[in-house]
């Protein structure tokens, strides 16, 4: 059996993607709120957290769940933009300064893609009702959607009861399972995910305007979404991608709106400030030549499968290496695109982050009497 192929490749500028890498002595923010997440978007890991996994009052936040249910179904085919969406006397605002609406009129339609920046910009509860409708036939089995979805996401303290976040009992979400939404929102979401970070939206010859207030001051956000009630307090989940790195954060539960932006800015800054991410390796880079037995080649070359990009706090980039690991064995016949291996990323001689390496080409087995000659010269180096 050939011995395990290591090819070492130290690069002071790589980063890691490990959580134990984020330097413990980097002390999170402190902040007067009931819970705040601050995630990487490429990687999923956590970079500070208060109250991460504890159930809350999210108030509009939970409109995410409405759009993002929406945009797949946009993207799947099953509604299209243009499709009319009847506004029920059920969903109507009845002109309530109450709540917040988009003011379609009772027993009139509007567009799906209208309805969606109803939602997401002016945080319309009739449009999340008319919506929650349309789609499911009444608001509970739509929630009973958003569960499903919630589910499969991994949001594990999350309960929705409803499409708008109105007070309800059992209503409730975390703030990392709100991270683990819009990290999909902005994964999933395709063109629809520009829609956060429109500034304002007219409808009924009414311009109402987003009330993300990082939108207006920092270029670098582009969502996602607040929320408030007297129960919840004031929220907001924004995204902000500077360079190659997108982090997301989750305030929740504080005392005006001004406290909401200034906390949200305030996270992303210090997670800005602390950490970096970097390409360490493009989708497709051929790596190395691999060694192959039995084919009419006898070497491959292998590539990256996907990017590898890596986290690190910035203090720990010159402790950092990758490593590209082949197969024990790799026999012909081999398929284009078959993982021969892997390319790793190394902290202290510690695995934290792999991607596969595969054969850029096929190769095809060798005929009989040349596999039968390397059968033999395998054995008898085996003897020794």
């Amino acid at each position: 059996m050939r011995k395990k192929q290591l090819l070492h490749l130290i690069t002071a500028a790589s980063l890691s993607i490990a959580p134990f890498v984020a330097n413990a002595a980097i002390e999170p923010p402190q902040m007067d709120n009931a819970a705040y997440v601050l995630m990487d978007y490429d990687t999923g890991e956590i970079l500070a957290q208060k109250n991460a996994n504890t159930p809350l009052p999210p108030a509009s936040l939970t409109k995410m769940m409405t759009s993002y249910i929406i945009e797949d179904k946009l993207i799947s085919g099953e509604l299209k933009e243009d499709e009319p969406v009847l506004m029920s006397e059920n969903a109507w605002c009845r002109g309530s300064s109450s709540q917040s609406c988009m003011y379609v009129p009772v027993n009139q339609s509007a567009s799906v893609i209208d309805m969606l920046r109803g939602i997401i910009v002016q945080s319309g509860n009739d449009a999340s009702k008319a919506m929650a409708e349309h789609i499911a036939g009444s608001e509970s089995a739509f929630a009973d959607m958003m569960n499903q979805e919630a589910a499969k996401l991994g949001m594990e303290n999350t309960h929705f009861v409803n499409s708008t976040g109105m007070p309800a009992e059992g209503h409730e979400a975390s703030a990392l399972d709100l991270a683990k939404l819009a990290r999909a929102i902005i994964k999933n979401g395709g063109q629809y995910y520009d829609i956060y970070a429109e500034k304002e939206f007219t409808y009924n010859n009414i311009t109402q305007g987003n009330r993300n207030a990082l939108l207006l001051t920092d270029p670098t956000v582009d969502g996602l979404k607040t929320g408030h009630t007297n129960a919840a307090g004031y929220c907001l989940v924004a995204s902000s991608k500077r360079n190659d790195m997108r982090l997301i954060s989750v305030i929740m539960g504080t005392k005006s709106m001004q406290a909401r932006a200034d906390q949200s800015r305030e996270l992303l800054n210090w997670g800005f400030g602390h950490f970096d991410t970097a390409i360490l390796a493009p989708a497709n880079q051929v790596m190395a030549q691999a060694p192959v037995a039995f084919g009419l080649q006898d070497s491959v070359s292998v590539a990256t499968q996907d990017s590898l990009k890596v986290l690190v706090s910035k203090d720990q980039k010159d402790k950092l290496s990758t490593v590209i690991q082949l197969n024990d064995k790799i026999d012909a016949p081999i398929a284009q695109g078959q993982s021969v291996g892997q390319l790793l990323a190394v902290v202290d001689g510690k695995t934290v982050a792999s991607v596969p390496l595969i054969a850029t080409t096929s190769v095809e087995q060798s005929g009989f009497f040349k596999r039968a000659w390397e059968h033999l010269v395998n054995w008898v180096t085996g003897l020794f």
